[in-house]
């Protein structure tokens, strides 16, 4: 089978990826320093914990807005739309596929093209955790750097504690999601094809490969 290469991770989207990964690891490891380790024996000292953390939640959230800028501005914003025609047929698709299709050596349903760089449960996910998850953890880091800002009291409740308990809940989820990203960047070519697109920009994809679009 001929294979050919699409060109659909600019430059700026692969330095994005990049600075966006590293920043959000140190976030994780800070976090979880600061919420579980031992104050005798901690990961990271809590004072240095502390400010890395909020200086990579401050670059995060620059790195977020050049995100959503290109998302709005560029042609990569395409492949982040939904069309719920026929969506929930193709999501049940790929999801059999994810549970058992992929362990019996069945190929993908969706293949990536240059109009569709992710199948519909990549769609969702990434809509999810960078435009709806993402944002309530901006929202809720930046409130705790600020404390005064916080509403002292939610129903008896106390604001700062209910804002402590969103952006941990949220960075959680993102957590599970990094984790099943780095699993999925696995599945491909060979276990490196999708790692080494995000470093040269190139999706290598079988040219012969009748590609399924999404039923409607």
């Amino acid at each position: 089978m001929n294979k050919k290469k699409l060109y659909l991770y600019p430059l700026w989207l692969r330095i994005w990826h990049h600075v966006n990964a590293v920043l959000m690891i140190v976030l994780i490891f800070t976090g979880v320093s600061m919420q579980y380790s031992d104050p005798n024996y901690p990961l990271i000292r809590f004072d240095i914990a502390v400010d890395l953390h909020s200086t990579s939640g401050i670059f995060l959230t620059i790195s977020y807005f050049i995100f959503l800028l290109g998302v709005l501005f560029s042609s990569i914003g395409r492949y982040y739309l939904v069309k719920t025609e026929g969506f929930f047929t193709a999501f049940a698709r790929q999801l059999r596929y994810y549970l058992f299709g992929i362990f019996r050596g069945e190929k993908s349903p969706f293949k990536v093209t240059q109009e569709r760089k992710f199948n519909p449960i990549q769609l969702i996910s990434y809509n999810v955790i960078m435009h709806a998850i993402t944002p309530f953890t901006f929202i809720t880091g930046w409130a705790l750097i600020f404390p005064e800002t916080i509403v002292l009291n939610v129903y008896g409740y106390s604001g700062i504690m209910l804002t402590s308990l969103v952006h941990s809940i949220a960075g959680f989820l993102i957590s599970i999601f990094l984790v099943i990203h780095l699993y999925v960047i696995t599945i491909g070519p060979s276990p490196t094809a999708n790692l080494k697109s995000m470093i040269h920009g190139y999706h290598e994809a079988i040219e012969t490969e009748k590609t399924e679009e999404i039923e409607k």
